[in-house]
């Protein structure tokens, strides 16, 4: 089964899972090895061969469970496509195994993640990453803060252009930039 070159694929909460398959698995009776691989990244609570799918001559499809989707998420960055025992992995996540137990606790698990990283964020200025500080500024709404200071910015700019001749029109064989600055 040749595989498609690699390409940005988004997973939303929906595709990921704590359930992974993993391909290309050489024949060689080494689902041990892979479960020891696996647990690298977080508890395996079951690393099972998958004899009912299609596969490559010479090689396995393996079933691994995590007890966690973010152990699951950070184990499929890290091999999916790395060499195992002279193989490329293809890792792939498995929501179709999910019951509806493991669904509604991810979606949960997530639901308390985002509202982690909002609250946290609450102590900084919004609009603004936490990689750059700035000082003298608020929290408060992200949108009335980046309007405010859209507003602000144009009513400097228009004030100190005011009368300079050079920027009363902006011809149109030429590219205009607006930098905003915040």
């Amino acid at each position: 089964m040749p595989r498609e070159p690699a390409a940005v694929r988004v997973y939303t909460v929906c595709d990921e899972s704590k359930y992974l398959i993993v391909r290309n698995v050489p024949s060689l009776g080494c689902g041990d090895e892979l479960a020891c691989l696996f647990a690298t990244y977080g508890p395996v609570e079951e690393c099972t061969p998958m004899d009912a799918e299609d596969c490559e001559p010479y090689t396995d499809v393996f079933f691994i469970k995590f007890s966690q989707v973010s152990n699951a998420r950070f184990a499929k960055r890290k091999l999916d496509e790395s060499v195992f025992l002279g193989n490329l992995l293809q890792v792939s996540y498995a929501p179709q195994f999910e019951s509806l137990l493991d669904t509604k606790e991810k979606l949960e698990v997530r639901r308390k993640e985002v509202l982690g990283r909002m609250k946290s964020s609450a102590g900084r200025p919004e609009g603004l990453s936490h990689h750059s500080p700035v000082q003298g500024s608020s929290g408060g709404n992200s949108h009335h803060q980046m309007s405010f200071n859209k507003r602000e910015y144009m009513e400097t700019l228009h004030t100190s252009q005011n009368g300079d001749p050079r920027f009363s029109h902006v011809s149109s064989n030429k590219v205009c930039y607006t930098v905003i600055v915040k």
